[in-house]
């Protein structure tokens, strides 16, 4: 499971991202309706993809894990990005604008963080994970079992 040692700590950045982006975001499209801005809709589609990540991490959900968190990455880079370019998307408070600065730039890093964990963390073709530990799955050798 990702969600043991380090990946406890990726699961809880990502709670705590996901619990702030839900409340910012809820609020800002809920008082600026009826012509909510593009960059509030971003910033509730960001905290449900960190929902959907932090949960697929800690369940070990390794597929949903790797889609949420390279969207988190394309989402970030691609809105950053646009937020330089387009006043339309500089809106105060938002999780990707400018790279994620409103959020200590926590969502610029963490996909990548995400990612890396992901990559270390996987299972191998042999049973025995990148760490160089065997996996849940595989059973140890014991001299019973080579006998």
């Amino acid at each position: 499971m990702s969600g043991k040692g380090f990946g406890r700590l990726v699961v809880t950045v990502y709670g705590i991202l996901a619990f702030a982006a839900i409340g910012r975001s809820s609020y800002q499209v809920s008082t600026s309706a009826p012509h909510v801005p593009t960059a509030y809709w971003l910033s509730a589609l960001a905290a449900v993809v960190y929902v959907v990540a932090a949960v697929a991490i800690a369940k070990g959900w390794r597929r949903p894990a790797w889609a949420a968190v390279l969207f988190e990455a394309v989402g970030v880079l691609s809105v950053g990005a646009a937020s330089l370019a387009s006043a339309r998307l500089q809106h105060d408070g938002t999780v990707w604008r400018m790279f994620g600065a409103d959020y200590g730039f926590v969502p610029l890093v963490l996909p990548f963080v995400g990612l890396w964990w992901l990559w270390r963390t996987r299972p191998s073709v042999s049973g025995v994970a990148a760490t160089g530990a065997p996996s849940p799955s595989t059973p140890a050798s014991t001299p019973e079992s080579e006998a």
